[in-house]
C-alpha cells in the first residue's frame, strides 16, 4: 500500500512540476499566426491615434511624426506577432500593458526597437538596444537586421512574465515581479528616471501601442497579429 501511495505521489509531483514548467516556459519559435486577429484594422477604426499621423500605405503601417498609436482594446495574456523594418537610426518600440496612454512612459512596458547598427544605438546601454525591455533588461543577443530589411518579433505576455523572440531567436525573458525599484534594476544598473514606476507595480492588462517616427527616423510595421492565451 505504501509503495502504491508513493508511486501516486511521485506521479502527481511530476505532473505538477510539468504543468508549472509549461505555464512559465516561453515559446522558442515564431508561431504560425495565420488566421490570428489583426491588431489594427485597415481603416484604423479600432485604434486611438492622432489623425493624419498614422496610416496604412500598401499594407505597411507607418507614422509621419513621433506620436504613438494605441489599441482601443486592453489585452492581458497574449502573444503579439509582428514584422518591422528600420531605417538608418530608427528608435521605436512596442508598448504593452499600458494603463494610461496620456502618460504612457511610466505606465507601460516597452519592448525596444532600434537600429543597433547606427553608432548612436551601438554605443548606447544594452538595455536601450533592439528587443530589450527598455531601460530594464538587455536582450541576450542583438539579432536585428540591417536597415531596409524586415524583422519578425514575437512578444509573449502572460501575467508578469514577458518574453521576446526576434528573428527566430529567444533573446529576452523577464518576470516583472523582480523589478521592485524605480531606480535600480535587479542587476544593480540604473533605471532611466523617466520610466518612473517600479515594473512590479504595473498592471498586467492594458493597451498595446507602437511608437512613431521617433528621433527623425521612420519605422514600418506589417502583419501585426495577436492571439489570447490561457
Amino acid at each position: 500500500m505504501k509503495n502504491k501511495v508513493l508511486v501516486v505521489l511521485l506521479i502527481c509531483h511530476g505532473w505538477v512540476a510539468t504543468t508549472l514548467a509549461d505555464e512559465v516556459a516561453p515559446p522558442k519559435a515564431h508561431p504560425d499566426s495565420t488566421g490570428w486577429e489583426s491588431v489594427f484594422a485597415g481603416d484604423l477604426s479600432n485604434a486611438i491615434y492622432p489623425k493624419g499621423i498614422w496610416s496604412f500605405e500598401g499594407g505597411l503601417l507607418t507614422a509621419t511624426e513621433d506620436r504613438c498609436i494605441w489599441t482601443k482594446k486592453q489585452y492581458e495574456n497574449f502573444i503579439l506577432d509582428l514584422e518591422f523594418k528600420n531605417a538608418p537610426g530608427t528608435n521605436s518600440g512596442v508598448f504593452v500593458y499600458c494603463s494610461d496612454i496620456d502618460k504612457f512612459i511610466p505606465n507601460s512596458v516597452e519592448v525596444q526597437i532600434a537600429d543597433d547598427y547606427a553608432s548612436r544605438w551601438a554605443g548606447a546601454p544594452k538595455s536601450w538596444q533592439c528587443a530589450a525591455i527598455f531601460g530594464r533588461q538587455a536582450a541576450a543577443k542583438s539579432t536585428v537586421k540591417k536597415p531596409g530589411q524586415w524583422n519578425r518579433m514575437t512578444i509573449t505576455c502572460k501575467g508578469t512574465r514577458i518574453s521576446v523572440i526576434l528573428n527566430a531567436r529567444l533573446v529576452t525573458e523577464i518576470d516583472m515581479k523582480k523589478w521592485t525599484s524605480a531606480k535600480k534594476n535587479p542587476d544593480g544598473s540604473d533605471i532611466p528616471p523617466w520610466l518612473g514606476n517600479p515594473m512590479a507595480e504595473l498592471p498586467t492588462k492594458g493597451h498595446i501601442g507602437l511608437q512613431g517616427k521617433h528621433g527623425g527616423a521612420p519605422i514600418f510595421f506589417r502583419n501585426i497579429k495577436i492571439k489570447g492565451i490561457d
